[in-house]
């Protein structure tokens, strides 16, 4: 097999700390020689892109590369995790296991993931033990500004992630960008509550801005009595 017949990998997750909707995780491969066709069209960290040209981006990315994989994780799957799960194996290793399942399917040689655990060895070890297939696997901060392979994986993701949280607005109202610094989000969560005295089930229960929005709800109730 020639180098350039080689393929490469990129992984990367958006709405990890959303309060609202799911924790996209999106992963990408291409052939070595094509990859110069995502850094001509300008791929980069899709934090740093506008809701436009993360669109336009998204389109030209899915005909340049050769696989697009994408797992959303509900709410319920990050609570399960993170309320249950022991040391080391709450939301990092959820990530984990989830971009081994999506790795599975890249068919890719190298796969430079932006590594979730603040341990970068450790995360790039859980990947590792949940795979199937020999598969090397560079573990790195912030990969989605360092490699474009990545960076367009953080653009499928984002891309994914938004069109999940407009779907949620347009069946229930304005949920903001559902981040807890979002006002919107907070105030949607807080008329939802006095509503209907729960969280929605599109909502992390886990989280403690949640948490702390139920027991506000509980108090008022109590000085309502």
């Amino acid at each position: 097999m020639k180098v350039d017949d080689h393929k490469i990998a990129g992984v990367d997750d958006a709405g990890r700390g959303a309060i609202i909707g799911p924790l996209v995780i999106a992963g990408v491969s291409v052939k070595e020689d094509k990859l110069e066709n995502l850094i001509r069209i300008g791929v980069k960290d899709s934090k740093l892109l506008s809701v436009s040209r993360r669109k336009e981006l998204y389109h030209q990315i899915v005909s340049i590369v050769d696989n697009v994989v994408v797992i959303k994780l509900k709410p319920e799957q990050i609570d399960d995790y993170v309320l249950r799960g022991k040391k080391y194996k709450r939301l990092n290793y959820l990530e984990a296991l989830s971009m081994a399942r999506l790795i599975e399917s890249l068919d890719a040689e190298i796969v430079y993931v932006d590594a979730s655990d603040v341990n970068v060895d450790r995360f790039k070890r859980d990947i590792l033990e949940a795979l199937q297939r020999r598969v090397k696997i560079v573990s790195v901060h912030h990969a989605d500004r360092i490699y474009p392979i990545v960076s367009a994986a953080s653009i499928i993701a984002k891309v994914n992630r938004d069109r999940e949280v407009l779907e949620l607005s347009q069946k229930f109202g304005d949920v903001g960008s559902g981040y807890p610094a979002d006002d919107k989000t907070i105030k949607f969560l807080e008329h939802w509550i006095k509503e209907y005295g729960d969280l929605p089930p599109f909502a992390r229960k886990s989280w403690k801005t949640t948490k702390k929005l139920l027991n506000l709800n509980v108090d008022r109730n109590m000085i309502d009595l």
